[in-house]
């Protein structure tokens, strides 16, 4: 009796955990703010991962544009909402590299958003004209060091995250290059289709289109391992950079003082949305993938990143657009 009492204690808290979860959440829909206009890289994923929360959490969840300021209009909304858990922040590197770009900062990161968990990543890629001589990175790296800021690449903006993750890499290769910065990645593309810049740094989903259409040839990836969508790209490492990576990762906040148990909820809902097959399916389709990290895994990895780029924009003196 004692052995069967004791089992059904155990059904019965297994069945509670989840529902405790649930009555810890916010009743009503709950919203997703993103930084960055529909339809881009980031966005993308917020609506995959707000399809994916409405089944886990069994409430619906919206996604709501804030586009401006690098994303800042977004993370200041989010910060300043009810700490309830209702209002989340899809959070790209932007939120980490914003902490030294702006001065001072319109928000600090660590203080008054709190990781929620970490989603997925799409590597950012190099790439040229066709008609360029560079055929291999060691050849662009050939020319930079032979004649330092020769060679132009252009990005959306300045302090945008293609924009850093050129930088960094110059750092490594102890090149110098000349950034052309545009409001934009499709005014960036124009050019460098157009031949006025030969390098370009964007996410992979604005490099396929290009590429697939001969009008763009990747260099290089700047991730781990070599991206599903080019796989006949070389990546970082196999460049010459082993160990080096600067992709475009994604991840969800809450305003600082959500409680615990609703930070818990969020987190694991995260987590299980980050792995399921639609969002894998969906982040797989940018050239990435889902990389399911908890709040402390999402902590660890904003605090490194926010002290990468803090010593680049401070060496590099980048100022914001």
């Amino acid at each position: 009796m004692k052995r069967q009492a004791f089992l059904w204690a155990g059904a019965a808290l297994a069945f509670a955990a989840p529902l405790a979860f649930a009555q810890s959440l916010p009743a009503g829909p709950l919203k997703i703010v993103v930084g960055y206009s529909a339809g881009g890289a980031v966005d993308v994923v917020a609506r995959a991962v707000a399809v994916r929360l409405q089944t886990e959490l069994k409430q619906p969840v919206i996604v709501d544009n804030k586009p401006g300021g690098g994303s800042n209009i977004a993370a200041r909304t989010v910060a300043s909402s009810p700490a309830d858990g209702a209002t989340l922040l899809m959070a790209a590197n932007a939120v980490a590299a914003n902490m030294a770009l702006y001065q001072p900062p319109p928000y600090d990161v660590e203080k008054d958003l709190a990781p929620v968990a970490l989603i997925g990543r799409v590597p950012v890629i190099i790439a040229v004209n066709p008609e360029s001589p560079y055929k291999t990175l060691a050849q662009l790296i050939e020319a930079a060091k032979a004649k330092p800021e020769s060679v132009g690449y252009a990005t959306p903006g300045n302090g945008s995250t293609p924009h850093l993750a050129v930088e960094l890499f110059a750092s490594a290769a102890k090149i110098n290059l000349m950034h052309v910065p545009y409001k934009g990645g499709a005014q960036a593309l124009t050019d460098v289709i157009g031949g006025q810049v030969p390098v370009v740094a964007l996410n992979a989903l604005e490099i396929l289109p290009h590429w697939k259409s001969g009008k763009l040839r990747p260099l290089a990836v700047l991730s781990a391992k070599r991206s599903a969508l080019f796989p006949d790209v070389p990546t970082i490492a196999e460049s010459g950079f082993p160990g080096f990576e600067a992709s475009v990762w994604y991840g969800l906040m809450a305003p600082a003082g959500t409680p615990k148990p609703v930070l818990a909820a969020l987190s694991a809902a995260a987590v299980k949305a980050a792995n399921s097959s639609e969002v894998k399916e969906r982040l797989a389709q940018a050239g990435g993938e889902s990389t399911p990290g908890d709040a402390a895994a999402f902590a660890k990895h904003l605090h490194a990143e926010r002290e990468r780029y803090t010593k680049l924009i401070t060496a590099a003196k980048i100022k914001p657009d």
